[in-house]
This record gives C-alpha cells, structure tokens and sequence, in this order.
C-alpha cells in the first residue's frame, strides 16, 4: 500500500504522495471537468458519433486521465447508481487508481435545458430557486439542499454544479429562474443555508461540494443577451453597482463553499480587463482569491478553450475577449488568471505543451491538482465513499418524505397578485388551458368549451422570442411580452368566462392587460397542477412574494439598467407582492 491508499494517514500527506507519483500527463487530466452521457441501462457509452460527445467514457477516464465529469441526461435512479459503479470501476484499474468525482446541473425542478439543468425526472421536484426566494425561508432551503444533498449522494453525485446566485436585475436574462431573484441581501441568507445543506458544517464523506456561480455575478447582460452565445458576451454596469452583485458571493464564501464558477461575461466600462471572467486575473486573483480570500477551487464555466459540437451544430469557443488567442494560449491565460479546473473541456494535451514549452510551470499545474486532489480525499472517494448501492439508490430518490417536501415547497412559493373571487368554493364547471383535465376533474366539472363554463383555469409561460439555433432555442431571451394573436386570443377567453390565471414565472413576464382583466392573477416557479389547484380552491395556503417585479413595458424594460435591481418605470406589480387569499 502507497501512502496515498492510507486513510489512516493525514489528507496532506496523502495529497502530497500521490501528487509524487503522477505523470505530467496524468496531472494535466485532473485539470479537466468534462461531460458524460450515459446508457439508459447504466452502462458507461463506449461509442460516440461525435455529435454531443467527442470521445467515449474508456477514452476520456483510461486515455486521457480525467477524473471530474457532469452528467447529461436524465435517468433512473438505479440504472445512475449502477454507471457510477461501472466508471469508478474503470477509473480504480487506471495506474494510480484516482476516483471519478461526479458533478451535475440543478436536477430537482421543472426547467430541462440540456446547458443549465434538468427536470427533476426520479429526484423529489421543487420549485425553481425563484420558488425559493419566493417564500424566503432560509430554514426551507436548508432541508430543500438537505434533501438535494441525500438523493446526489445515493446515486454518486459528489458535486453540485449549483446554487447560481447571480442577481435578477435584467429582466431579459434567459437564467433568471435559476436564481434567487433581485435582492442581493435575501440571496446571502438562503446561499448561506444551501452551502450548509450540501456540505454540513465542514466538507466531508457526507458532503456534496458546493461550485457556486457565475462569478462576480452575471445578472447584468448587455440587451439580457446570455453569454454562452457571442451576442450576449458583454456584461456592463451602467447603474455603477458592480459591488451590490458581489454580496452574495461574499456570503458563500463566509458559509465555506467549495468551489466557485467564474463567468463567461467580458466586463465593458469598468477598471477590470475586458476578457471573460475565466481569463480575468483582476477578478479571479485579485477580487475572489487575495481580497475575498476564497481558498477553494475555481472550475471555470463550460467551454472556454475549444469549439464545440452541440446537437450537431458547431459553437465557437466561449473565449470572450481572448478569442484571437490559441487554444494553449487561452489555457495559459485561465491558469495564469487564477483558474484551477476547464469546463467542459477534455484537452489536456494542451497543458502538457504548455508546460513543454516553458509557458506554464508544472509547479503552478501542481498548485491546483492538490486544491483537486484535496477534496475527493476529503469527500472520502479514495475510501468508503467511492461506490454506492444502487438497492440504497432507488429507494432513497424520489423518497415519499423528499416528494411530499417539495410538493408542500410548490404549494408555499405561488404567488398570489391578484385575488378575486379566491378561494373558489363547491364544485364549478371548469373549462381548462395547459392544465390536466384528469387532474382538474377533482376540483370542478370540467367542460370541453369556455361558453359552457362557470370558471377557466389558465396556465401560461413568461413569452420569449424562438432561436434559430438548437442549442439557443432552450436559453428563452428577447420580449417579455404577450404578442399577437396570442394575447387577443387570451384576452378574449378571460371576457368570455371568469378566469384564474397562472403564469409561470421563468423570467418576469410583461402582462398589463392580462392582470387588469383576469379573474385572479397567480404566478408560479414550477409547480404542479394539483398545487395551483390546491391555492386556487382554498386547500393549501400560497406564501409567495415576487422575487423580482414585473415590468409595465418592454420600452421600460429596455430603458432600465441592467445592474440595477428593479429599475423599471412604474412596474405592474411592485418586488416582493404578494396577497393573501
């Protein structure tokens, strides 16, 4: 037995005798946290036709020495259990035998978009953060990273690619339902309570890491354009609030989260070099680790160095500011900015060069294998925590107490704007839109056509403008607004019958005429039909305030500042309303 295969033995030493023995090629692969899909039998993919995934699972683990990946897809609990085995299985066969450390996106809400998070599937389904924010409890969102951190740990997830603590000052911003809103003092306390729920008091084998992101907030977007796409690159200050979004990066910190995400935004008009954040020493160096004191590791966001192929369309390189760069250049200048850990990339040939060539010293590679290596000794990953049961697996997610949590969460978050004739009594004749017929037949007698009804029940989304591009067409950007014919065909359903409206928030909709003439205006984060149903007639209790207020006008929208929260002129309904009912 190595001194690095001894538990009995202090975690520095063992971080210390391990990082001895590697190659430099086996070192460059720790710098990588990749991707990986899965079969739906639990089995790791040995083959790939290149269209979401470059290389194969062997290929990755076996060939080029990575040891950190995020999970893409939805699957059972079981079958994920059973591949986490299987590729900790190939990775303990590998020379040393590091073990795989597995990361994902948010997986216990309703949003499924392939590059930020995924419906809840076999988890237990909550609201969206927004949700979260809504009711403003930090004790609920304790239990609700609680209950996240028990269901990730039965299926081998050891880091949470989550929570995103960005500020919801622009109202466009397609990543705003992933948020906790607008109030920066807010975000503090319930990122405080998120970080304890993953992690507990101190990083452990019980723990899942906490990567907080996007660094140094990337609420502020340039036209609510997202930087994931070179049109939404620019981040800009025009209310000079630079230091508001910081608050609650400051308070992670303060709670000992783990890890932490740069963004990939490029800061215009302010004393910060104008590259994106990953490449940014000012802001890595010197803002998060020498002034914030941040000792953790810093993974940059997903695909800064390499072009990528996503649903068979080509996406250039992230690389905001440094796009005339190479591709080892650009890695060069992330690690001389601060950076520890790629995203999404799977290169690490290119730090091999990078240090053949004297650019980068091994010595600066090592000082971020170790921060690596540190936490999956400490995670317990070399030990007891390396593999899971996947019997244990199945019936820990989606546990009857973790469902009824997040149901009774749904239920809390709605948010009451106007209350009319709520709560609906006896059993009415309910016409239907985008709810269950099957679900609404236990409230009310439900009747195929509006003129033969008593009441409407409406559920809409917050409108955004179609992407031509795959990929896009899942970050929802552009108008807030209900167009035509849409909103007259709306408009005329709400004149033809009393109607409760429900909107779901995923961005703060645009809706003047809707809430004048609805019935009863509620707004929702992700909720079921049963829960709407439940706040509409009286059966459980809605608690929601709006995280964020909902603008007059998409002149006002487009008019605001984007650092600024809640500057739109004259706003529907104000941040933080909410009735009773």
């Amino acid at each position: 037995m190595h001194p690095y295969q001894d538990a009995a033995r202090p975690v520095a030493e063992r971080v210390e005798d391990l990082l001895s023995r590697m190659t430099l090629e086996e070192k460059a692969g720790q710098l990588f946290h990749s991707m990986l899909m899965m079969n739906a039998d639990g089995t790791p993919v040995t083959e790939t036709d290149g269209s979401m995934l470059p290389f194969t699972t062997p290929e990755l683990v076996e060939g080029r020495h990575l040891s950190h990946f995020n999970l893409l897809g939805t699957y059972g609990a079981r079958e994920m259990a059973l591949w986490h085995n299987a590729v900790q299985e190939m990775a303990a066969n590998t020379r040393l035998g590091i073990p795989v450390s597995l990361s994902t996106d948010p997986r216990h809400a309703f949003t499924d978009n392939v590059g930020a998070s995924f419906n809840a599937g076999a988890f237990s389904a909550w609201p969206e953060a927004l949700g979260l924010a809504a009711i403003g409890d930090p004790e609920l969102v304790f239990r609700f990273a609680d209950t996240v951190r028990r269901e990730y740990l039965a299926v081998g997830f050891r880091t949470a690619l989550h929570p995103q603590i960005d500020l919801a000052t622009e109202p466009r911003w397609a990543r705003q339902s992933g948020t906790f809103g607008a109030d920066a003092k807010l975000t503090g306390e319930l990122v405080q309570a998120y970080v304890r729920g993953l992690q507990g008091e101190e990083l452990g084998p019980d723990s899942v890491a906490a990567m907080v992101k996007h660094f140094p907030g990337g609420g502020p977007q340039k036209d609510g354009e997202d930087p994931h796409f070179p049109h939404g690159k620019e981040q800009i200050y025009p209310g000079g609030m630079r230091e508001h979004h910081l608050e609650p990066f400051k308070a992670a910190i303060a709670a000992g989260c783990s890890q932490m995400m740069p963004y990939y935004g490029q800061p215009i008009g302010t004393d910060w070099e104008e590259v994106g954040f990953g490449f940014n020493k000012g802001v890595v160096t010197g803002l998060l680790r020498e002034e914030l004191g941040f000792t953790g590791i810093v993974c940059t966001d997903w695909g800064l160095l390499t072009d990528a192929v996503i649903f068979g369309e080509t996406h250039e390189a992230r690389a905001w500011g440094v796009e005339h760069l190479s591709v080892a250049e650009r890695a060069a200048t992330a690690l001389d900015a601060g950076s520890d850990q790629f995203g999404g990339e799977q290169c690490p040939e290119v730090i091999v060069e990078l240090v053949g060539s004297g650019r980068i010293s091994e010595a600066r590679i090592d000082a971020s294998v170790r921060r690596l290596l540190r936490e999956k000794f400490v995670l317990g990953l070399f030990d007891e925590r390396r593999y899971v049961d996947p019997d244990e697996a199945a019936e820990t997610v989606g546990r009857a107490d973790f469902k009824a949590a997040g149901e009774a969460a749904q239920r809390r978050s709605l948010t009451v704007l106007t209350n009319g004739p709520l709560p609906l009594t006896g059993r009415p004749k309910l016409y239907v839109e985008n709810v269950d017929p099957a679900v609404a037949a236990a409230y009310g007698d439900v009747v195929p056509d509006p003129t033969e009804a008593e009441l409407a029940v409406l559920r809409l989304r917050t409108p955004y403008e179609e992407r031509p591009n795959r990929f896009e067409s899942f970050f929802h950007s552009g108008s807030l607004a209900f167009e035509e014919p849409e909103l007259t065909r709306i408009l005329s359903l709400l004149a033809t019958v009393p109607t409760v409206v429900c909107v779901n928030l995923e961005r703060p909709a645009v809706l003047p005429e809707i809430a004048e003439r609805a019935a009863a205006l509620l707004a929702d984060y992700g909720a079921s039909d049963d829960a709407l149903l439940d706040v509409a007639f009286g059966r459980a209790t809605a608690e929601g305030r709006l995280p964020f207020e909902l603008p007059r006008s998409m002149a006002a929208v487009e008019a605001a500042r984007p650092d600024v929260p809640n500057d739109t002129a004259n706003p529907v309904f104000a941040h933080g309303h909410g009735l009773a009912i």
